[in-house]
């Protein structure tokens, strides 16, 4: 039985960028978010060309990029993250050229062996991934094609009966970053993505309780991302990394109790 702060509780999926703003911050900042009610999170692989993230998030990866981060970094940092909290599962997300790289199948291996749930790669078509799904499927994790409401109406049908156990959900068109307003179109999309019995991760510009309360009904998770680049980006100061590593600590926590319905924030 749910006591009073866990009655109300949302299914939040927190989004992070590996290694920002640098390696300890960036441990401290997940532990913060699972502490703060985060029961999925989301750890983006920066790529130097993304194609849907907004100025925040663009920022972030931009300086992981320069200060010489790796994809086996990342990997690190998510075997890590699994180590402390078995009991959250965690989704890396990245493009496309990132895979290729070594390889999908090589890609997908690493992923697996660091302990991720699943994969989530935006501009690899659910109907054109170049083998991500059967990859996944063959290593254990899961493979989460994302939809978008630009879709057709048979491609976000076939989608939706694919078969896949997840799916991505980004509730409007363009980048992430600017605060989304649930809209009736935007609950129908998610209820046609949600067809043939896949969990839905909704997300896309999703930044307080209210919009949080009225999407986690229609989805498994809430995601937001974009919020929490932010909060890390305004405290951090890398002359004084320690004292502000626990500012951001402290408003992640509340952040993701906000989100997730925890702690009287609302």
């Amino acid at each position: 039985m749910k006591d009073d702060k866990q009655k109300d509780k949302r299914i939040l999926m927190a989004h992070q960028v590996a290694g920002y703003p640098d390696d300890g911050t960036c441990l401290a900042a997940g532990e913060a978010l699972i502490a703060g009610g985060a029961d999925i999170l989301e750890v983006q692989l920066a790529f130097s060309d993304p194609s849907a993230d907004g100025a925040a998030i663009q920022t972030a990866c931009s300086a992981v990029l320069a200060a010489g981060y790796t994809v086996r970094r990342g990997m690190d940092y998510v075997r890590e993250i699994r180590r402390r909290h078995p009991e959250t599962p965690v989704y890396i997300m990245t493009y496309a050229s990132l895979a290729y790289r070594p390889g999908i199948g090589s890609f997908v291996q690493m992923a697996a062996d660091a302990g991720a749930a699943g994969l989530i790669i935006p501009d690899l078509p659910f109907d054109h991934d170049e083998g991500l799904g059967a990859a996944c499927r063959e290593r254990g994790i899961r493979h989460v094609p994302v939809a978008a409401p630009s879709m057709t109406a048979g491609r976000l049908e076939a989608m939706a009966h694919g078969g896949y156990e997840c799916i991505y959900t980004a509730l409007r068109a363009g980048i992430t970053g600017s605060k989304t307003v649930i809209t009736p179109e935007m609950l129908g999309f998610i209820g046609k993505a949600s067809s043939g019995g896949a969990k839905i991760f909704g997300g896309f510009g999703i930044t307080d309780a209210r919009q949080a309360e009225q999407l986690a009904p229609h989805v498994h998770a809430v995601v937001a991302g974009s919020v929490f680049v932010n909060l890390i980006t305004k405290n951090y100061d890398a002359r004084n990394a320690g004292a502000s590593c626990e500012k951001i600590a402290a408003a992640l926590r509340a952040k993701a109790a906000e989100l997730a319905g925890l702690s009287g924030a609302e």
